[in-house]
This record gives structure tokens, sequence and C-alpha cells, in this order.
């Protein structure tokens, strides 16, 4: 069988489809798995031994350079590319309108939400067979049984996320170490820079390493003031997906805020601890059979003693 997903973005609801694939291998060791994924996160969905091949597309790129040739022509080469293997069944667990207009341009019988279960209900018009999946689920949950629904088949066993990370460090690491995750795109889901520093101090009296990653001028600026307020945190170079995979897969532990890496470092079986402050974790907080935790919510920031409460829990 050929199995073409779409799920393009972001990243944490690309790791929530992983259990997905997973999944259908359960049923199927011999099926073909193909994913169409945001070039950002392809190397996420290689990182599933599962998926046969990635088909990198560049929707929130294109969108910013419409009028030029060289996006329209970007635009064929995905689409040629897309029609070189007919599929069995193509599911979008998208459910928005980019995502269903990319199933329309692939060879096979397309499946996705019903409208009364899609994330844009008009999307629902594009596929040739509609699936009700209750809203009321978490993410992987709704992938699970919107591919599972596609597939006439029942799901079987616990979440696995299925991915395999390099065991090589991206650097040498000397001692046991934590990795939080500080940055967020959005301001109102960001922890006090304090709480920060304060739970990397008890880290560091606890022997463990501080590590804090970043991805943009702005978030190295911010760990660089956590780690020289605490007092002993390490700030890497900038690190690609993959390299960071390696470098959580490793980990002792790993505290977040609700960005997907901590939805990564679940996936690769590291406790976790997310950490809420403007969000509900109910539908989309961390998830899965890994030693995990969800502090806080929508109502306010989580004290540091809550969150290091939860960790010691792991350590």
């Amino acid at each position: 069988m050929r199995i073409l997903f779409v799920k393009t973005s972001s990243l944490g609801d690309v790791i929530h489809h992983c259990p997905a694939v997973t999944d259908v291998l359960r049923r199927d060791p011999t099926a073909f798995v193909d994913w169409v994924v945001e070039e950002p996160f392809a190397e996420i969905a290689a990182l599933h031994p599962g998926v046969r091949r990635v088909l990198p597309v560049a929707v929130r790129r294109w969108r910013s350079r419409m009028l030029s040739p060289a996006v329209w022509g970007e635009i064929a080469a995905f689409r040629r590319a897309l029609a070189e293997q007919a599929y069995d069944c193509v599911i979008d667990t998208q459910g928005l309108f980019k995502s269903a207009l990319i199933s329309r341009w692939a060879r096979g019988p397309r499946h996705g939400y019903a409208a009364d279960s899609a994330r844009e209900p008009w999307a629902s018009r594009f596929y040739d067979v509609r699936h009700s999946v209750p809203r009321e689920l978490h993410a992987v949950e709704r992938n699970r049984r919107l591919s599972a629904a596609a597939l006439g088949a029942d799901l079987q066993g616990d979440c696995d996320y299925g991915l395999r990370a390099a065991d090589a460090l991206p650097f040498p690491m000397h001692k046991p170490y934590c990795v939080l995750l500080s940055m967020s795109s959005r301001a109102d889901k960001l922890w006090p820079e304090l709480h920060w520093a304060a739970l990397a101090r008890a880290l560091s009296a606890r022997g463990l390493q501080p590590v804090l990653p970043w991805g943009s001028e702005e978030e190295r600026a911010r760990c660089e003031r956590i780690a020289q307020d605490a007092g002993g945190a390490f700030v890497p170079r900038r690190m690609r997906l993959g390299e960071l995979a390696a470098l959580l897969k490793r980990a002792r532990a790993v505290a977040g805020v609700d960005t997907g890496l901590a939805h990564l470092a679940v996936a690769l079986g590291v406790p976790a601890v997310g950490i809420y402050c403007s969000t509900a974790p109910a539908l989309t907080g961390l998830y899965g059979t890994t030693p995990l935790a969800n502090v806080g919510d929508a109502a306010g920031v989580p004290a540091v003693d809550a969150v290091l409460g939860a960790l010691e829990a792991f350590l």
C-alpha cells in the first residue's frame, strides 16, 4: 500500500502526526509512506524510519513572493514531484485550505476531516471521503483516528512517535544536562526570565548542566541574559532541528514553554515538563507514554517550585 500524508506545519503539529505514521507501519510493515511537510520541518519527518519520501513544500515562503516567476517555478516543480507517484490513499490531517489544496494535487483517493471536524470547515470540500473526529480529543489522537478511519482500520497499541535521532551529540557535553526551552514565537507563552534563571540555578545545585538552545538572535540574547543571571548555564551555538533532536535525546530531562521542541523531546522518549502561561494543555499539551507533566494553563504563570517539583520526579 502506498500512502501520502499531508501535514505541513507547524513544528508541534508535525510531531503530533508522527504516531499516525507508526500506526500505519504496525498494521502493514510493507507500506510505503510519503509525507508533504513545510521545508523547515522536513528534518523531523525524515527522523521517522517509516517515511520513505519527504516532499518539502514552501507555502509560507511562497505566499510572501507570489509575483516572483521563481516561486511559480518552484510550485510547478513540487506538483511534478507530487504527481510522480499514484497513491492508494491520500490523507490530509491538517484540515486547512492550504493542505486540502495540496491533497487535490496528489494522485489517489483523498481523505480528510468532515466540516464538523476540520480546523477550516471549507477545506472538507476538497476531499473525496470525509471523516468526523471528535474535537475534544488531543491532537495526536485526532491524527491517529483520522488516519485509521481513512485506511478502514482500528487503532492498535499506545501512542508511539517512532522518531530516531542521531546518537552523536552536536558538541561535547562533559556532565549530565537538562535542556531548558525558553523560546516561543508568542510573547504571551514566555515564562519570565527570572523564573528560568532560578530553575537553572536549582538544576546546577543538583549537579546538572542547564543548556539553553535558541533559534533567533532575539532568543539568543534572552538565553544569554538567563545564563548570566543563573551562572553556569550553557548557551550553545545555533543548531539545526536534527542536531537539536540529538541534544534532546541525551538529556536527563527537558523543561519548555508551549513550543514544538518540547513535543520533540517527548517524541524522543525524554522526560519533559511543559510550562503553560497563556494556553491550556488539554488538546495540544505534551502527550505520550514518556514520563511528562504539563504545568500551568491559560489562567496564569506557574511558579518555579511547581516546575522544579515536576522535573525532580524525573531526575
